[in-house]
């Protein structure tokens, strides 16, 4: 592997993150002396501790090629976000999380794209009528205690306005660009399924790395504390400001459903994960299922050449986890030529067949 690798899909958690060099001047978001308010990853979710399940174990077990790799880390090293495409179920959105687990960068955050989604949605959310009915609320309450009837004219001072940061919650977008001490990995999955100005209105954020949230800037207070997109998170703003230290590793995927325009393809690094061959798809198996005995091994090869058959000959798209699926229930009925069948037409069946 090259030295200067920092991504390298060994499934190990490593500290190799900080001999990534400083970011190009360009991509710079940090000028002048240390930040003091910058934050710590939070930890692994609590129901989650001690456990390996589904991303994690998937993210500790995922296979790239070397040219996957290599691009990966050339996102990490330009600080570009990475557009990956491919069809469905080769590991886009996998890969994400593969990288967030090897290189220690907390919890992933996830921003599913639908062609409703727009880019406030992955910025902060603001519950305007909740906030509203708790101030109705508690001016009630407080006429009640007066021991006034409804419909007299009101008195004395008014209810002290509910705290708005209750009110307020970041994205996934707009937690990825809080200054962290170490970047966060911001997944936006499915991006083509967007409206067709959405790409280009995520050209901003990403060139400049902050965003200004008006219902907080325009209370002119110093600072006011909000909930972030993970689980039980807060952080204080100030002066409803929000402003990456270093920019996020930013995954976006796509199913190659739509075209980008040239002004957003030359901000990103394009990865394009093909269907796997024989080999990719051996490392796969022997990945994620335990070593199997000398009878097995002959199972496995006979359901990736079909795999790679029903790809190769008949066009047909499948996912990976299928082929996982198909060895699994290989186990118990591989020998009866009926058991084989219905794997082949069913755990195989192609994505693109109706």
């Amino acid at each position: 592997m090259p030295d200067w690798w920092v991504y390298r899909c060994t499934g190990e958690p490593h500290d190799g993150l900080s001999r990534l060099p400083a970011a190009p001047p360009w991509r710079s978001f940090t000028d002048g002396p240390p930040r003091a308010d910058l934050l710590s990853l939070p930890p692994r979710p609590a129901h989650l501790a001690g456990h390996k399940k589904g991303r994690y174990l998937q993210a500790s077990r995922y296979q790239a090629d070397r040219e996957e790799i290599h691009l990966v880390n050339l996102a990490l090293l330009l600080r570009r976000p990475l557009l990956v495409t491919g069809s469905p179920g080769v590991g886009k959105s996998t890969l994400a999380h593969s990288i967030a687990h090897e290189l220690k960068l907390g919890p992933v955050l996830r921003w599913p794209v639908t062609s409703r989604t727009t880019l406030n949605d992955g910025l902060y959310q603001y519950d305007a009528i909740g906030r509203l009915q708790e101030v109705g609320l508690a001016e009630r309450l407080a006429e009640l205690r007066r021991g006034r009837r409804r419909g007299t004219v009101r008195s004395g001072k008014p209810s002290e306005p509910a705290d708005i940061g209750r009110y307020l919650r970041l994205g996934p977008l707009g937690t990825a660009l809080l200054p962290w001490r170490t970047p966060r990995v911001l997944l936006i999955d499915e991006i083509d399924k967007g409206d067709v100005d959405f790409p280009g209105d995520l050209l901003h954020v990403f060139e400049e790395g902050e965003f200004t949230i008006p219902e907080l800037a325009r209370l002119h207070r110093p600072s006011t504390k909000v909930m972030t997109a993970d689980d039980e998170g807060w952080v204080e703003l100030r002066r409803g400001r929000v402003c990456c230290h270093e920019f996020p590793v930013v995954v976006m995927t796509s199913n190659n459903e739509r075209e980008f325009s040239p002004a957003f393809l030359r901000r990103c690094i394009r990865l394009e994960i093909p269907q796997p061959d024989e080999t990719k798809l051996a490392r796969l198996l022997e990945a994620h299922l335990p070593e199997p005995e000398a009878g097995a091994s002959a199972v496995h090869a006979a359901l990736i050449g079909e795999f790679t058959r029903k790809q190769d000959e008949e066009g047909a798209k499948l996912a990976n986890d299928q082929l996982l699926n198909a060895v699994r229930v290989a186990e118990s009925l591989w020998g009866d030529e009926q058991g084989r069948r219905l794997i082949s037409e069913h755990l195989l069946r192609p994505l693109n067949e109706g």
